[in-house]
């Protein structure tokens, strides 16, 4: 008799906060792995938060054509900005070069005026140019390679490096170069141009290299390649 009021007034003495924590505790205890707080968080969450990725690129041009978003090597996979914009600021810089030079092939193996010209293959013709040309060349690459690291590339310190490859602001391929003032103002407009000057940049790339490659193998030019020897 004594145990039972003893067993009786332990329960009567459990308030109901008590009642509920111990509750709470046991229906917890069974939660396991659901309820656990993960070792390595999902990095869309931060504090509780749903953090959103960030746009291809950065936002930079490219991933409205054909391809879409096309990066299967991962190349600006986990990136930084300012690394992903000196990726784009190379692939610009190539990419003109060989627009230039894959109008070069075109044209320059038949029609060189400024010089005479051996009328081969255009990997022929560079050993061709006089020494005026040579040096033309020279100061105009300089002039705009100057130009394009004055505008876009970081000042270097006191020991010669710099913290970042471009300058803060700077847009990849802005270096405001427009003789012609084809750029068109609204913003959108401006987009499509910049999609399409980079499908062409690079096209021009594979082209420039498809050129070379030719004429080093074959010693020939493309038109006299493909059958007709007046190119």
């Amino acid at each position: 008799v004594a145990e039972a009021l003893l067993v009786e007034a332990a329960h009567q003495s459990r308030s109901p906060l008590k009642m509920l924590t111990i509750a709470a505790t046991q229906a917890t205890a069974f939660a396991g792995a659901v309820t656990a707080v993960p070792k390595i968080m999902p990095t869309m969450m931060a504090r509780g938060k749903v953090v959103a990725e960030p746009e291809f690129c950065y936002g930079l041009p490219g991933g409205k054509n054909i391809l879409g978003e096309f990066d299967p090597a991962g190349f600006t996979k986990g990136k930084t900005q300012a690394e992903v914009y000196r990726y784009r600021e190379a692939e610009l810089t190539h990419g003109r070069v060989s627009m230039l030079a894959s109008l070069g092939f075109l044209v320059q193996e038949k029609f060189h005026p400024l010089f005479s010209g051996d009328g081969g293959p255009a990997i022929d013709q560079i050993p061709q140019l006089p020494p005026w040309l040579w040096l033309v060349l020279t100061v105009g690459i300089g002039a705009a390679e100057f130009t394009r690291i004055r505008k876009g590339w970081a000042p270097l310190d006191e020991n010669g490096k710099a913290e970042t490859a471009l300058r803060d602001g700077y847009f990849p391929g802005d270096l405001a170069f427009d003789p012609l003032n084809i750029a068109p103002e609204d913003p959108e407009e401006f987009a499509l141009m910049q999609e399409k000057e980079l499908s062409h940049c690079r096209l021009a790339m594979i082209a420039a290299s498809g050129f070379l490659a030719q004429e080093a193998v074959s010693g020939q030019t493309w038109g006299t390649w493909w059958g007709d020897a007046s190119f």
